[in-house]
């Protein structure tokens, strides 16, 4: 089953359910998906999986953006609406990697580019993150990049 048909699965199961939030996340999460399939190819473009997938994590940091600010400008009831709502998302991402698994994605990613200083960590980086493939984000990667660089 593709992405979106999970989604459109998964959006008929939050009706009869009655599961007004998630409800309301699925549906913000099908138009996201629907505006950029119009954008890339007009209104029957089907998107790829991993496009998908990438519509889901920039939603998902949004909403941690969203977060923080609710957070700072004291605001717990908003920051836990964002947080709900991270949640429901958070169930269409890949599981994300352990720290060690990280840690030996980045050593393997030095290892092909042949990186010796903090110089090549460009380099490092692109390889990471094509084959961390949205499990890891790019903070978490750069910074086990720079500590197995120093």
């Amino acid at each position: 089953m593709s992405f979106q048909a999970q989604i459109d699965q998964d959006l008929k199961e939050a009706m009869k359910a009655k599961q007004a939030e998630r409800l309301g996340v699925i549906r913000m999460l099908k138009s996201a998906l629907k505006n950029l399939a119009i954008e890339k190819g007009g209104i029957d473009f089907v998107l790829d999986d991993a496009t998908a997938l990438s519509v889901v994590r920039k939603e998902m940091k949004k909403r941690q953006d969203s977060i923080e600010g609710f957070e700072k400008g004291n605001r717990p009831d908003l920051a836990a609406k964002e947080k709900a709502e991270a949640e429901i998302l958070a169930a269409y991402l890949p599981k994300p990697f352990t720290p060690e698994e990280i840690a030996a994605l980045v050593k393997d990613a030095i290892a092909e580019v042949g990186a010796t200083s903090k110089a090549q960590m460009g380099a490092v980086m692109k390889v990471a993150n094509e084959r961390a493939a949205g499990r890891a984000d790019g903070k978490t990667l750069s910074a086990a990049v720079n500590a197995q660089l120093s």
